[in-house]
C-alpha cells in the first residue's frame, strides 16, 4: 500500500484507531420496590371487597338470628 505524504495508513484506509483503556463506569445503584404500585392497588381493591363480603355476610346472619 503505497503512502500519501504526510496522511497516516489510517487515513489511508478509513479506519479510526482510538488508543483508550476501557474502564467500568458505575452508576448511582436504583432502589426498586418490592411490590410495584399497581400490584399494591389491587392488593387493597381485593381487600376492600373481602371487608365488603365480610360486612354482607354478618348482616345477613344478624337478620336471619333476629326472624
Amino acid at each position: 500500500m503505497p503512502k500519501a505524504a504526510g496522511k497516516t495508513p489510517g487515513e489511508l484506509t478509513g479506519q479510526l484507531s482510538v488508543e483508550d483503556i476501557t474502564t467500568m463506569v458505575l452508576c448511582k445503584p436504583k432502589l426498586l420496590p418490592l411490590k410495584s404500585l399497581t400490584l399494591e392497588k389491587l392488593e387493597k381493591m381485593q381487600q376492600a371487597a373481602q371487608d365488603t363480603i365480610r360486612q354482607q355476610e354478618m348482616a345477613e346472619k344478624e337478620r336471619q338470628t333476629t326472624h
